[in-house]
């Protein structure tokens, strides 16, 4: 793992922490880095509302989406129990695990992810999530990767903690509140643009993506004009 490109990526999520940053970007942001550093196929970010539930807030690939709301649904999985638990929980091959979680064992087999390894994301005893890391093939991450994961998910647990959340923790719970009901606007958006562009889920969500920050506009934001229908639809990037 180059160390400069590590550093890169910490200063740029360092960079994106002011006061009025966008939270779902930011995730998927940090999904993203996720794999391009650690070498895993997919990642997904789960985190929780105001009632103390989890929920799905960014996944670097639609597929890994779906597995995360499966995981929630049926409520077992690693992601499930790292966030219980507060701690790592690192599975190398999935499919051996099948009698501890058989029906997400087999919804991400049929997706074909064969390894996971969950990270909780956490200050100090506050657990307000988890950062997934998924891989087609089994096998362990080495504990160098698993250190730069922690670390990438404890800067995020920072950014979304922020002073003002630490002191209040009514604030955070707002905020996560917020980017959660926004995210199903975020959904009902990409359903809009995969129809209207012909184009999958992923690529529906990467235009709508490159169109708010082209724009200058939170994703959020864009989102509810498309689906109210006063922005135009962006072209495919």
């Amino acid at each position: 793992m180059a160390g400069d490109r590590l550093t890169d990526v910490l200063v740029e999520m360092a960079d994106t922490l002011v006061d009025d940053f966008d939270v779902i970007d930011f995730m998927h942001v940090l999904t993203e880095r996720c794999v391009e550093l650690l070498g895993v196929s997919a990642a997904g970010v789960l985190l929780t509302n105001q009632r103390g539930e989890l929920r799905v807030i960014a996944a670097s690939t639609e597929r890994t989406r779906l597995l995360e709301l499966f995981q929630l649904q049926t409520d077992q999985g690693p992601c499930v129990d790292c966030f219980r638990t507060g701690r790592r929980v690192t599975v190398p091959d999935l499919p051996a695990e099948t009698p501890r979680w058989p029906r997400f064992a087999a919804a991400a087999a049929e997706v074909g992810f064969a390894a996971v390894h969950a990270l909780p994301m956490r200050l100090r005893a506050d657990v307000i999530g988890a950062l997934n890391l998924f891989d087609v093939h089994t096998g362990t991450l080495d504990e160098e990767k698993l250190r730069v994961g922690q670390a990438l998910a404890d800067v995020a647990t920072i950014g979304l903690l922020q002073e003002r959340a630490v002191r209040r923790r009514e604030t955070l719970a707002e905020q996560l509140q917020t980017a959660l009901n926004s995210r199903v606007v975020i959904e009902q958006a990409k359903g809009k643009l995969a129809e209207r562009l012909q184009v999958d889920m992923d690529r529906a969500f990467a235009a709508l993506r490159e169109a708010a920050r082209s724009r200058n506009r939170r994703l959020s934001e864009l989102a509810q004009a498309i689906v109210e229908g006063t922005a135009e639809i962006p072209s495919t990037p």
